[in-house]
Protein backbone atom coordinates (compact mmCIF):
# COMPACT_ATOMS: atom_id res chain seq x y z
CA UNK A 1 0.00 0.00 0.00
CA UNK A 2 1.69 3.32 -1.16
CA UNK A 3 -1.10 5.60 0.01
CA UNK A 4 -0.20 7.96 3.02
CA UNK A 5 -3.82 9.67 3.79
CA UNK A 6 -7.41 7.33 3.47
CA UNK A 7 -10.82 9.01 4.12
CA UNK A 8 -13.15 6.81 5.15
CA UNK A 9 -16.94 8.15 4.50
CA UNK A 10 -20.41 6.79 5.36
CA UNK A 11 -23.29 7.39 6.96
CA UNK A 12 -23.47 4.23 9.42
CA UNK A 13 -21.00 4.14 12.65
CA UNK A 14 -21.11 0.49 12.37
CA UNK A 15 -19.47 0.10 9.14
CA UNK A 16 -16.84 2.92 9.26
CA UNK A 17 -15.63 1.44 12.46
CA UNK A 18 -15.38 -2.30 10.59
CA UNK A 19 -13.86 -0.36 8.06
CA UNK A 20 -10.95 1.22 10.03
CA UNK A 21 -10.33 -1.32 11.81
CA UNK A 22 -9.80 -4.09 9.20
CA UNK A 23 -7.46 -0.78 7.39
CA UNK A 24 -5.38 -0.89 10.47
CA UNK A 25 -5.02 -4.48 10.43
CA UNK A 26 -3.64 -4.64 6.72
CA UNK A 27 -1.26 -1.49 7.64
CA UNK A 28 -0.26 -2.51 11.03
CA UNK A 29 0.72 -6.17 13.04
CA UNK A 30 -0.43 -6.40 16.04
CA UNK A 31 2.74 -6.01 18.06
CA UNK A 32 3.36 -2.58 16.24
CA UNK A 33 0.52 -1.05 17.29
CA UNK A 34 2.10 -0.10 20.89
CA UNK A 35 4.21 1.83 19.28
CA UNK A 36 3.01 2.57 15.96
CA UNK A 37 -0.50 4.07 16.20
CA UNK A 38 -1.90 7.30 17.39
CA UNK A 39 -5.85 7.75 17.77
CA UNK A 40 -8.27 10.78 18.54
CA UNK A 41 -11.55 11.98 18.23
CA UNK A 42 -12.35 14.96 15.60
CA UNK A 43 -14.15 16.75 18.21
CA UNK A 44 -11.19 17.00 20.44
CA UNK A 45 -8.21 16.53 18.34
CA UNK A 46 -6.04 19.65 18.11
CA UNK A 47 -3.94 19.73 14.39
CA UNK A 48 -1.09 20.38 15.93
CA UNK A 49 -0.68 17.14 17.78
CA UNK A 50 -1.88 15.26 14.76
CA UNK A 51 0.55 16.66 12.20
CA UNK A 52 3.49 15.88 14.94
CA UNK A 53 1.81 12.94 15.57
CA UNK A 54 2.32 11.66 11.83
CA UNK A 55 5.79 13.15 11.55
CA UNK A 56 7.03 11.31 14.62
CA UNK A 57 9.88 8.91 13.48
CA UNK A 58 8.34 5.81 13.35
CA UNK A 59 9.81 3.05 16.17
CA UNK A 60 10.08 -0.69 15.29
CA UNK A 61 7.65 -0.30 12.56
CA UNK A 62 8.10 1.12 8.50
CA UNK A 63 5.09 3.74 9.13
CA UNK A 64 3.19 5.34 11.94
CA UNK A 65 -0.78 5.21 11.35
CA UNK A 66 -2.63 7.98 12.71
CA UNK A 67 -6.23 7.65 12.91
CA UNK A 68 -8.84 10.67 13.33
CA UNK A 69 -12.33 9.77 13.79
CA UNK A 70 -15.61 11.42 13.20
CA UNK A 71 -13.26 13.88 11.16
CA UNK A 72 -15.93 16.03 9.75
CA UNK A 73 -15.68 18.70 12.10
CA UNK A 74 -11.52 18.66 12.38
CA UNK A 75 -11.46 19.14 8.28
CA UNK A 76 -13.95 22.00 8.48
CA UNK A 77 -11.68 23.56 11.49
CA UNK A 78 -8.59 23.29 9.75
CA UNK A 79 -9.26 22.92 5.75
CA UNK A 80 -6.84 25.11 5.13
CA UNK A 81 -3.87 23.42 7.38
CA UNK A 82 -4.99 19.90 5.48
CA UNK A 83 -4.74 21.10 2.18
CA UNK A 84 -0.78 22.02 2.71
CA UNK A 85 -0.60 18.80 4.82
CA UNK A 86 -1.94 16.84 1.64
CA UNK A 87 0.67 18.80 -1.30
CA UNK A 88 3.20 17.33 0.83
CA UNK A 89 2.19 14.54 3.23
CA UNK A 90 4.92 12.89 5.82
CA UNK A 91 6.48 9.79 3.70
CA UNK A 92 6.64 7.88 6.93
CA UNK A 93 2.66 9.16 8.12
CA UNK A 94 -0.34 7.52 7.39
CA UNK A 95 -3.33 9.92 8.04
CA UNK A 96 -6.90 7.85 8.17
CA UNK A 97 -9.71 9.91 8.65
CA UNK A 98 -13.36 8.66 9.03
CA UNK A 99 -16.39 11.00 8.22
CA UNK A 100 -19.89 11.19 7.41
CA UNK A 101 -19.67 12.90 3.98
CA UNK A 102 -16.62 14.07 1.37
CA UNK A 103 -18.23 16.70 -1.36
CA UNK A 104 -16.01 15.60 -4.48
CA UNK A 105 -15.83 19.28 -5.13
CA UNK A 106 -13.73 20.60 -1.94
CA UNK A 107 -9.68 20.81 -2.76
CA UNK A 108 -9.00 18.16 -0.10
CA UNK A 109 -11.33 15.64 -2.44
CA UNK A 110 -9.54 16.62 -5.76
CA UNK A 111 -5.97 16.87 -4.09
CA UNK A 112 -6.45 13.47 -2.05
CA UNK A 113 -5.97 10.73 -5.11
CA UNK A 114 -2.32 12.01 -5.48
CA UNK A 115 -1.34 10.84 -2.56
CA UNK A 116 -4.23 9.00 -0.90
CA UNK A 117 -7.41 6.44 -1.29
CA UNK A 118 -11.11 7.16 -0.94
CA UNK A 119 -13.08 4.08 0.59
CA UNK A 120 -16.95 5.10 0.19
CA UNK A 121 -19.25 3.18 2.43
CA UNK A 122 -22.67 2.47 0.59
CA UNK A 123 -25.50 0.35 1.86
CA UNK A 124 -25.92 -2.60 -0.18
CA UNK A 125 -29.31 -3.33 -2.43
CA UNK A 126 -31.20 -5.86 -1.17
CA UNK A 127 -30.35 -8.70 -3.22
CA UNK A 128 -27.12 -8.08 -2.29
CA UNK A 129 -26.89 -8.33 1.36
CA UNK A 130 -26.53 -11.92 1.82
CA UNK A 131 -23.53 -12.49 -0.27
CA UNK A 132 -22.24 -9.01 1.64
CA UNK A 133 -22.91 -11.29 4.73
CA UNK A 134 -20.59 -14.33 3.42
CA UNK A 135 -18.16 -12.31 2.57
CA UNK A 136 -17.37 -10.91 6.14
CA UNK A 137 -18.05 -14.10 7.56
CA UNK A 138 -15.14 -15.62 5.72
CA UNK A 139 -12.88 -12.48 5.72
CA UNK A 140 -13.01 -11.63 9.24
CA UNK A 141 -13.99 -15.15 11.07
CA UNK A 142 -12.97 -17.69 8.32
CA UNK A 143 -16.56 -18.86 8.35
CA UNK A 144 -19.37 -20.77 5.86
CA UNK A 145 -22.28 -18.77 6.11
CA UNK A 146 -25.09 -20.58 3.61
CA UNK A 147 -27.21 -18.12 1.49
CA UNK A 148 -30.21 -19.08 3.58
CA UNK A 149 -28.34 -18.69 7.13
CA UNK A 150 -27.87 -15.39 5.42
CA UNK A 151 -31.37 -14.40 4.63
CA UNK A 152 -32.82 -15.59 7.86
CA UNK A 153 -30.51 -13.64 9.59
CA UNK A 154 -31.54 -10.71 7.53
CA UNK A 155 -34.96 -11.78 7.93
CA UNK A 156 -34.56 -11.60 11.82
CA UNK A 157 -32.31 -8.68 12.11
CA UNK A 158 -33.29 -5.86 9.40
CA UNK A 159 -31.42 -4.80 6.77
CA UNK A 160 -28.38 -2.75 8.67
CA UNK A 161 -25.38 -3.61 7.61
CA UNK A 162 -23.63 -2.97 10.87
CA UNK A 163 -26.16 -4.42 13.02
CA UNK A 164 -25.86 -7.67 10.80
CA UNK A 165 -21.73 -7.74 10.91
CA UNK A 166 -22.19 -7.09 14.94
CA UNK A 167 -24.79 -10.58 14.92
CA UNK A 168 -22.17 -12.26 12.89
CA UNK A 169 -19.38 -11.58 14.95
CA UNK A 170 -21.72 -13.34 17.88
CA UNK A 171 -22.19 -16.54 15.54
CA UNK A 172 -18.80 -17.00 15.14
CA UNK A 173 -18.11 -17.13 18.66
CA UNK A 174 -21.01 -19.19 18.90
CA UNK A 175 -19.69 -21.46 16.76
CA UNK A 176 -16.37 -21.63 18.38
CA UNK A 177 -17.98 -23.31 21.47
CA UNK A 178 -18.03 -26.72 21.55
CA UNK A 179 -20.69 -28.35 20.73
CA UNK A 180 -22.15 -30.25 23.44
CA UNK A 181 -22.20 -26.87 25.36
CA UNK A 182 -24.65 -25.15 22.57
CA UNK A 183 -28.36 -25.50 22.58
CA UNK A 184 -28.61 -28.18 19.94
CA UNK A 185 -26.18 -26.84 17.85
CA UNK A 186 -25.70 -28.01 14.53
CA UNK A 187 -23.26 -30.09 12.69
CA UNK A 188 -20.94 -32.32 14.96
CA UNK A 189 -17.58 -30.72 15.99
CA UNK A 190 -15.78 -30.96 13.18
CA UNK A 191 -17.92 -29.07 10.86
CA UNK A 192 -17.99 -25.92 13.28
CA UNK A 193 -16.36 -23.92 10.57
CA UNK A 194 -20.10 -23.34 9.29
CA UNK A 195 -22.31 -21.17 10.49
CA UNK A 196 -25.97 -22.84 9.71
CA UNK A 197 -29.59 -21.68 9.68
CA UNK A 198 -30.01 -23.42 12.79
CA UNK A 199 -27.36 -21.51 14.88
CA UNK A 200 -28.74 -18.22 13.44
CA UNK A 201 -32.23 -19.49 15.02
CA UNK A 202 -30.92 -20.96 18.31
CA UNK A 203 -28.81 -17.97 18.97
CA UNK A 204 -30.25 -14.45 16.68
CA UNK A 205 -33.63 -15.62 16.38
CA UNK A 206 -34.73 -17.40 19.79
CA UNK A 207 -35.93 -14.81 21.80
CA UNK A 208 -37.56 -12.99 18.88
CA UNK A 209 -39.35 -16.07 17.65
CA UNK A 210 -40.22 -17.10 21.01
CA UNK A 211 -42.14 -13.54 22.01
CA UNK A 212 -43.55 -13.29 18.01
CA UNK A 213 -44.97 -17.09 18.48
CA UNK A 214 -46.84 -15.99 21.78
CA UNK A 215 -47.94 -12.57 20.74
CA UNK A 216 -49.37 -14.36 17.28
CA UNK A 217 -50.66 -17.41 19.98
CA UNK A 218 -53.03 -14.55 21.61
CA UNK A 219 -53.70 -13.23 18.49
CA UNK A 220 -55.28 -16.48 17.02
CA UNK A 221 -57.18 -16.90 20.19
CA UNK A 222 -58.88 -13.97 19.76
CA UNK A 223 -57.10 -12.22 23.02
CA UNK A 224 -56.03 -8.70 21.83
CA UNK A 225 -55.51 -6.85 25.33
CA UNK A 226 -53.04 -9.92 26.46
CA UNK A 227 -51.24 -10.28 22.77
CA UNK A 228 -51.06 -5.85 22.78
CA UNK A 229 -49.65 -6.55 26.52
CA UNK A 230 -46.69 -8.99 25.00
CA UNK A 231 -45.97 -6.68 22.20
CA UNK A 232 -45.14 -3.69 24.11
CA UNK A 233 -43.38 -6.02 26.55
CA UNK A 234 -41.12 -6.70 22.98
CA UNK A 235 -40.21 -3.39 22.77
CA UNK A 236 -39.48 -2.47 26.22
CA UNK A 237 -37.64 -5.28 26.35
CA UNK A 238 -35.30 -5.11 22.94
CA UNK A 239 -34.24 -2.23 21.99
CA UNK A 240 -33.49 -3.86 18.36
CA UNK A 241 -37.67 -4.50 18.34
CA UNK A 242 -38.61 -1.57 16.02
CA UNK A 243 -35.75 -3.54 13.53
CA UNK A 244 -36.90 -7.08 13.94
CA UNK A 245 -40.28 -7.58 14.96
CA UNK A 246 -42.29 -7.43 11.65
CA UNK A 247 -39.05 -9.79 10.29
CA UNK A 248 -40.01 -12.13 13.67
CA UNK A 249 -43.94 -12.07 12.86
CA UNK A 250 -43.06 -12.58 8.93
CA UNK A 251 -40.67 -15.57 9.88
CA UNK A 252 -43.24 -17.39 11.87
CA UNK A 253 -46.25 -16.90 9.44
CA UNK A 254 -43.74 -18.14 6.77
CA UNK A 255 -43.11 -21.58 7.88
CA UNK A 256 -46.81 -21.32 9.41
CA UNK A 257 -47.86 -21.36 5.44
CA UNK A 258 -45.36 -23.70 4.49
CA UNK A 259 -46.48 -26.32 7.23
CA UNK A 260 -49.96 -25.71 6.13
CA UNK A 261 -49.46 -26.52 2.15
CA UNK A 262 -47.78 -30.09 3.57
CA UNK A 263 -50.39 -30.39 5.60
CA UNK A 264 -53.17 -30.40 2.97
CA UNK A 265 -50.92 -32.03 0.91
CA UNK A 266 -51.42 -35.15 3.29
CA UNK A 267 -47.29 -34.56 4.84
CA UNK A 268 -47.11 -36.12 8.45
CA UNK A 269 -46.33 -33.43 11.40
CA UNK A 270 -43.60 -35.77 11.87
CA UNK A 271 -42.46 -34.94 8.39
CA UNK A 272 -43.20 -31.45 8.44
CA UNK A 273 -40.80 -30.66 12.08
CA UNK A 274 -38.32 -32.54 10.70
CA UNK A 275 -38.43 -30.73 7.02
CA UNK A 276 -39.29 -27.17 8.29
CA UNK A 277 -36.80 -27.76 11.61
CA UNK A 278 -39.45 -27.14 14.27
CA UNK A 279 -37.70 -27.31 17.13
CA UNK A 280 -39.73 -26.23 20.43
CA UNK A 281 -43.18 -26.02 21.52
CA UNK A 282 -44.46 -28.17 18.39
CA UNK A 283 -47.48 -28.71 20.17
CA UNK A 284 -48.43 -25.26 19.86
CA UNK A 285 -47.28 -24.83 16.68
CA UNK A 286 -49.70 -26.81 15.40
CA UNK A 287 -52.33 -25.70 17.37
CA UNK A 288 -52.23 -22.63 15.54
CA UNK A 289 -52.30 -24.24 12.24
CA UNK A 290 -55.92 -25.48 13.12
CA UNK A 291 -56.93 -22.60 13.91
CA UNK A 292 -56.13 -20.50 10.31
CA UNK A 293 -56.60 -21.85 6.92
CA UNK A 294 -54.04 -21.34 4.23
CA UNK A 295 -55.55 -18.35 2.66
CA UNK A 296 -55.81 -16.28 5.43
CA UNK A 297 -51.76 -17.42 6.16
CA UNK A 298 -51.09 -15.64 3.05
CA UNK A 299 -53.07 -12.63 3.64
CA UNK A 300 -51.21 -12.08 6.67
CA UNK A 301 -47.83 -12.67 4.92
CA UNK A 302 -49.24 -9.96 2.18
CA UNK A 303 -50.18 -7.46 5.34
CA UNK A 304 -46.37 -7.92 6.51
CA UNK A 305 -44.92 -7.14 3.42
CA UNK A 306 -47.06 -4.03 3.47
CA UNK A 307 -46.39 -3.37 6.61
CA UNK A 308 -42.48 -3.92 6.17
CA UNK A 309 -42.58 -1.17 2.97
CA UNK A 310 -44.24 1.63 4.91
CA UNK A 311 -41.85 1.22 7.74
CA UNK A 312 -38.96 1.75 5.72
CA UNK A 313 -40.22 4.39 3.41
CA UNK A 314 -41.24 6.62 6.45
CA UNK A 315 -45.25 6.23 6.44
CA UNK A 316 -45.24 4.73 9.92
CA UNK A 317 -43.57 3.37 12.74
CA UNK A 318 -42.59 -0.18 13.73
CA UNK A 319 -44.21 0.08 16.74
CA UNK A 320 -47.76 1.26 15.44
CA UNK A 321 -47.39 -1.02 12.28
CA UNK A 322 -47.57 -3.91 15.20
CA UNK A 323 -50.10 -2.96 17.30
CA UNK A 324 -52.51 -2.49 14.36
CA UNK A 325 -51.34 -6.17 12.95
CA UNK A 326 -51.97 -7.22 16.24
CA UNK A 327 -55.40 -5.74 16.96
CA UNK A 328 -56.57 -7.02 13.13
CA UNK A 329 -55.72 -10.09 13.86
CA UNK A 330 -57.57 -10.80 17.14
CA UNK A 331 -60.48 -9.12 15.66
CA UNK A 332 -60.12 -11.54 12.89
CA UNK A 333 -59.88 -14.32 15.07
CA UNK A 334 -62.75 -13.18 17.26
CA UNK A 335 -65.22 -13.31 14.25
CA UNK A 336 -64.38 -16.49 13.13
Amino acid sequence: MDELIYVIAGKEQALLNIQCQQLIEQLLEPEQKLTGFFSADGAEASASVIFDELRTAPFLTEKRVVLVKDADEFISENRQLLEKYFDNPCPTGILIMTVSTWPSQTKLAKKLPKVGKLVSLKQPEAWQLPGRLSEYARQAHNKDLSRGAAELLIELTGDSLGMLYSEIDKLALFTETPVEKTLQAAGPADKRNAITTQDVELLIGHNRLFNAFAVIDECLAGNAAEALERLRSMFAEDKSAEYTVIGAFAFHFRRMFNAKALLEKGARPAEIVKRLQIWSNKEGFFGQLGRVTLKQIGENLQRLAAMDFAIKTGRTKANIAAEQLVLELAAASVRR
